[in-house]
């Protein structure tokens, strides 16, 4: 079992940045992917941003893509994702998502542990 909480979430204009954070405990967090996805209003769960255990592959969504850079730190079990230029579009439900398995995608079905997420307003 993997415990996932996300913080950092908050209210920004458009053109700011956030950096949300991911606290993971449990079993070992460097055999785990780690992703984020996010659920706006009325919308499906879709992904944003993926890495894999040792930070060697990094995959983004097309429209978050050299906005958001994804980044882990194993020693304090940690993933964070920072978010420039935020956009009106980009605000939803950011959440946390842990992967075991040989090769993470971005299909939310196979990835294993949630967090509860946390709330991004981007204010035009």
């Amino acid at each position: 079992q993997v415990q996932l909480v996300e913080s950092g979430g908050g209210l920004v204009q458009a053109g700011d940045s956030l950096r949300l954070s991911c606290a993971a405990s449990g079993r070992t967090f460097s055999n785990y992917a780690m992703g984020w996805f996010r659920q706006a209003p009325g919308k499906e769960r879709e992904f944003v941003a993926g890495i894999s255990w040792n930070g060697g592959r990094l995959q983004y969504a097309a429209s978050v893509n050299g906005r958001f850079t994804i980044s882990r730190d194993n020693a304090k079990n940690m993933v964070y994702l920072q978010m420039n230029s935020l956009e009106p579009e980009d605000m939803a439900v950011y959440s946390c998502a842990a992967y075991q398995g040989p090769r993470f995608t971005d299909q939310p079905s196979v990835w294993n542990y949630w967090g509860q997420g946390t709330q991004v307003t981007v204010s035009s």
